[in-house]
């Protein structure tokens, strides 16, 4: 089940008097980027939002039963227009908030080599990934590993985490020797070791966000989606090793 954080900074007297909350799905690759753009957004506007972290699939399940997200920051573009096609956002609000890339990390400096032959080593008991059917940096990986034909060696070697974020926590306990994980959740980690994934072997992890229904007339749903596409935004996402449009 994803968790919930609620950034809400009182700003006093310079808070207007509409300010509300915008609750907002997001991917857990995007977790910390998020808390420091909802920080921003709360500054900027006096709105708060509440953040929920998890596999892009899940909550794509857990909207078609109702759940009350009024935005949703996926990892990937397919859930976000399925969400246009069942009527369940506001038509035209789709866009690409960040473009993600894949790293092979181990917690183990010099483990992990600069072109990723430690795969066709295949010297580690464990390979970590997020579970590809609820998170497109999952479903990344597998591709990775099939392009490179090192899928059949390591299947039986993978250990899948319901979200990146159990994928990365594998990796950082030990129970797994390495693993392939959002760049953004090792980007500011020092030591381990790393192969930062050529775009080529890939699909292109393109992260769309969309504006569901249940969000059409809250003010604070309406001023995220702006702020997300916003100078402010994009300088964090940046920061983060994320690409944007």
């Amino acid at each position: 089940m994803p968790y919930t954080i609620v950034v809400s900074i009182l700003l006093g007297a310079t808070s207007p008097a509409f300010a509300a909350d915008a609750i907002v799905a997001v991917a857990a690759n995007f977790t910390e980027p998020a808390k420091e753009i909802a920080v921003a957004f709360n500054k900027a506007t006096g709105h708060t939002a509440t953040l929920s972290f998890g596999a892009s699939g899940a909550f794509y399940a857990q909207m078609g039963h109702g759940a009350p997200f009024e935005v949703f920051l996926s990892a990937d573009a397919e859930r976000p227009e399925m969400a246009e096609r069942d009527r369940l956002a506001v038509p035209g609000s789709r866009f690409t908030y960040a473009i993600g890339r894949l790293v092979l990390y181990s917690a183990t400096p010099g483990f992990v080599d600069d072109a990723g032959a430690v795969l066709k080593a295949g010297t580690f008991d464990h390979l970590s990934i997020a579970d590809p059917t609820a998170a497109p940096y999952g479903m990344a990986a597998m591709q990775v590993m099939q392009a490179l034909g090192v899928y059949p060696a390591l299947a039986p070697k993978i250990v899948k985490g319901s979200s990146i974020t159990q994928a990365y926590q594998f990796v950082a306990t030990g129970a797994a020797a390495l693993g392939f994980l959002a760049q953004s959740q090792v980007f500011n980690i020092q030591g381990g070791s790393r192969w930062l994934v050529p775009k080529r072997l890939h699909k292109p992890i393109n992260q769309q966000a969309v504006l569901l229904k249940t969000g059409a007339d809250n003010p604070a749903a309406l001023a995220f989606v702006k702020f997300l596409k916003g100078p402010r935004s994009i300088a964090i996402i940046h920061r983060y090793g994320y690409e944007t449009r």
